[in-house]
C-alpha cells in the first residue's frame, strides 16, 4: 500500500529546508508538514512570516512548537556550568539544540501517525549527524529523509528550483547560511569555505556596524544561583529572558564575535563565523565565580568531563545515558556556585571587573595572598616547600649518581 502519512520536516525557513518542501511533496506525492522548534532567536513576526512561507511553499500545516526553556534546562545550563567551548572559542552556540529539535520532531510524527520525517541537511556538516543520531536514538523505526544530502543538491541547483517554480526565496537569498537560537548565532558563506578572511560587516546578524560608532563603557552585574543565571542588574529573571537581555545588549558592542576553525564529526577541517554575546559574557562570569567558590581538585575534576561532555553534544550524542551521568557531577558542583559578577562592557570585550560570592573561599581563609599567613605558619610554608621539592631533589640526585657510575 502506497504511504500517505504526511512527511514531517525541520523547518527553519533557510534555503535548504525551503527546497525541501515543494521537493518532497512533489517526488513523494505525500503531505508535508513543516514543524518549527524555536530555541531562541524567533519573534512573533519571524514566526509568522515563516508560517506564511512554508504555507506559500506548499506545506499542507506549519507546527511552532516553543521549546526555549526546554533548551536551557536540557543544555544550556549544562553548557554554562561545564564553562564549555569548542576549541577555546566556538560556544556551541549553534548545534547543541539539535537533540531537542530531533525529539520533539520524531514526538510529532509518533502523534500524526505518520511514518516519515525529514531534514534539510547537507552531507558535509554536523546537523546531519546530529539530527540521525538523535532521530535514530528515540524512534528507531522512523524513514528519515535528506534530499539535499541523498540527492547532493548543490545551492544553485535548489535556488534554481525555487526561482523556476515561482517559490518564495529565503529572505538571505541563499547566498549565506544563518542559523539562530538562544545561544548565538552562526553564519556561512563564501568566505569560511576557506580560512582566509572574515564575512562582510553588513553579515553579521546580531552586531552589524557596531564599531562605525563606538559606545561608551557600559557596566553590569549577572547573579547566579547554583550556577544558573537568575538575575541582571539586581533584576530576577528567568534564564531564557536574562540571555535574551545580554544578547541585545552585548550586541551592541560587537561582543561574542568569532569565527572558528574545528574537526567537523565527519573529520574534516571547517569553519563558521558566529555571534554570542550572552554567551559570552555568562561564560566568561561563571567561569570567574567557579574560580572563587570550587575547590581546585573540583575544577580539575570538573573540567575534564566538560570537555568530554561539549563533544558528545557536538557530535549528537547527547541523548546518550553517559551524558546523564557527566551532566549529575556537573549539577553537583554547582551546590556553592552563587553570587554575583560584575562586567565593563567595551567594544568587542567583557571585562570581568568583580565577583562576590557567600562561599568565597578566597574569603574563607585568614592568609591574604603574597602578603600574610592565615592558618598557617611560616615554619609550616617552609617545611611544606621542603616535601614538595623532594621528587625533584631525589631525581637529581638519582641522575648525578648515574653519571658518575659511568
Amino acid at each position: 500500500m502506497t504511504d500517505t502519512t504526511p512527511i514531517i520536516l525541520a523547518y527553519s525557513g533557510g534555503l535548504d529546508t525551503s527546497f525541501c518542501v515543494p521537493w518532497l511533496k512533489e517526488t513523494y506525492n505525500r503531505p508535508v508538514v513543516t514543524m518549527c522548534i524555536n530555541t531562541g532567536g524567533l519573534d512573533d513576526t519571524a514566526a509568522a512570516n515563516l508560517e506564511e512561507r512554508a504555507l506559500t511553499l506548499g506545506a499542507e500545516e506549519h507546527v511552532l512548537v516553543e521549546a526555549r526553556q526546554q533548551f536551557f534546562d536540557r543544555v544550556l545550563r549544562y553548557l554554562i556550568a561545564g564553562n564549555i567551548r569548542r576549541g577555546n572559542l566556538y560556544p556551541l552556540c549553534v548545534g547543541a539544540e539539535r537533540g531537542i529539535q530531533a525529539t520533539l520532531l520524531a514526538e510529532l510524527a509518533s502523534e500524526r501517525g505518520s511514518t516519515t520525517v525529514a531534514h534539510g541537511c547537507t552531507a558535509a556538516g554536523n546537523d546531519q549527524v546530529r539530527f540521525e543520531v538523535a532521530l535514530r536514538t528515540v524512534n528507531p523505526g522512523l524513514e528519515v529523509l535528506a534530499p539535499v544530502r541523498d540527492q547532493s543538491f548543490v545551492r544553485e541547483q535548489q535556488v534554481k528550483y525555487l526561482t523556476d517554480n515561482n517559490y518564495p526565496m529565503p529572505p538571505s537569498g541563499g547566498d549565506y547560511s544563518i542559523n539562530r537560537g538562544l545561544w548565538g548565532v552562526s553564519i556561512g558563506g563564501k568566505e569560511t569555505l576557506d580560512s582566509h578572511d572574515t564575512i562582510p560587516e553588513s553579515e553579521w546578524v546580531l552586531s552589524a556596524g557596531a564599531f562605525d560608532k563606538l559606545k561608551a563603557p557600559e557596566q553590569l552585574s549577572i547573579g547566579f544561583d547554583k550556577g544558573i543565571p537568575v538575575a541582571l542588574n539586581g533584576q530576577t529573571l528567568d534564564p531564557v529572558a536574562l540571555i535574551e537581555k545580554l544578547e541585545t545588549i552585548g550586541g551592541g558592542f560587537g561582543i561574542g564575535r568569532g569565527i572558528h576553525v574545528g574537526d567537523t564529526v565527519l573529520g574534516t577541517k571547517g569553519r563558521v563565523a558566529f555571534e554570542a554575546p550572552a554567551a559570552e559574557m555568562l561564560l566568561d562570569a561563571h567561569r570567574e565565580l567557579e574560580k572563587l567558590t570550587l575547590s581546585a581538585l573540583q575544577s580539575r575534576v570538573k573540567e575534564s568531563l566538560a570537555n568530554t561532555y561539549g563533544d558528545f553534544v557536538h557530535e549528537g550524542k547527547q541523548l546518550d545515558p553517559a551524558c546523564r551521568d557527566i551532566e549529575a557531577l556537573l549539577e553537583s558542583s554547582q551546590e556553592h556556585v552563587s553570587g554575583d559578577v560584575k562586567l565593563i562592557l567595551r567594544p568587542g570585550n567583557a571585562f570581568v571587573a568583580g565577583v562576590e560570592s557567600p562561599y568565597s573561599l578566597m574569603a574563607a581563609s585568614k592568609g591574604v595572598y603574597g602578603e600574610a599567613a592565615g592558618e598557617w605558619t611560616p615554619q609550616d610554608a617552609l617545611g611544606f616547600s621542603r616535601i614538595l621539592a623532594l621528587p625533584g631533589m631525589l631525581q637529581s640526585r638519582a641522575a648525578k649518581a648515574g653519571k658518575e657510575q659511568k
